[in-house]
């Protein structure tokens, strides 16, 4: 009796821990709630910045010539407690600097303390170890802060990996 019992409860935590969700899920790389698109004149604002984010579609492991596969997702958060800042254009890149796909394609505005996240999928593959974003943004007053960072996780092979990337200014022009 107890090896039957014991039977039936294993092939029950297997069978559950093979299960996985028959709904479809529907591919989005924008994760977060409605943006609030704007069409804007950038040459009226005040302060614009570029800034650089590295993202890993994949990093290598072993001898070098593996690939374990990530999932990146990019934050860009505007800290100001009062002022808007807006979103110009988001672009990825593989480890080339080819565009590989713009993220946004009108303004988005972040009003104060709003954020608004990417997700590179983790089934993208030409990006490579090397990826990053190319991200502008502008504001109409210079001391406002944007924080923009990448987080790259996976869990595959019962292996969990996680790990967090700051952005870089590369270039910004104040009126």
């Amino acid at each position: 009796m107890k090896t039957l019992l014991f039977i039936t409860v294993s092939f029950c935590f297997f069978w559950a821990c093979t299960q996985t969700e028959t709904t479809p899920s529907k591919k989005v790389s924008h994760p977060s709630h409605k943006y609030h698109y704007v069409a804007l004149d950038t040459s009226n604002l005040t302060y614009q910045q570029t800034d650089y984010l590295p993202v890993y579609s994949d990093i290598y492991h072993s001898d070098g010539t593996k690939r374990f596969l990530l999932t990146s997702t990019v934050s860009i958060r505007n800290t100001s407690l009062t002022d808007t800042v807006y979103l110009i254009s988001a672009n990825y890149n593989n480890s080339f600097g080819t565009l590989l796909k713009p993220y946004i394609d009108s303004s988005i505005m972040l009003l104060p303390l709003e954020s608004v996240e990417f997700v590179v999928e983790e089934s993208e593959t030409v990006g490579g170890a090397g990826a990053h974003f190319i991200i502008r943004w502008g504001a109409q007053r210079d001391n406002n802060q944007v924080i923009i960072q990448g987080v790259m996780i996976s869990t595959n092979f019962q292996q969990g990996i996680s790990f967090v990337t700051e952005s870089k200014t590369i270039d910004w022009r104040c009126k």
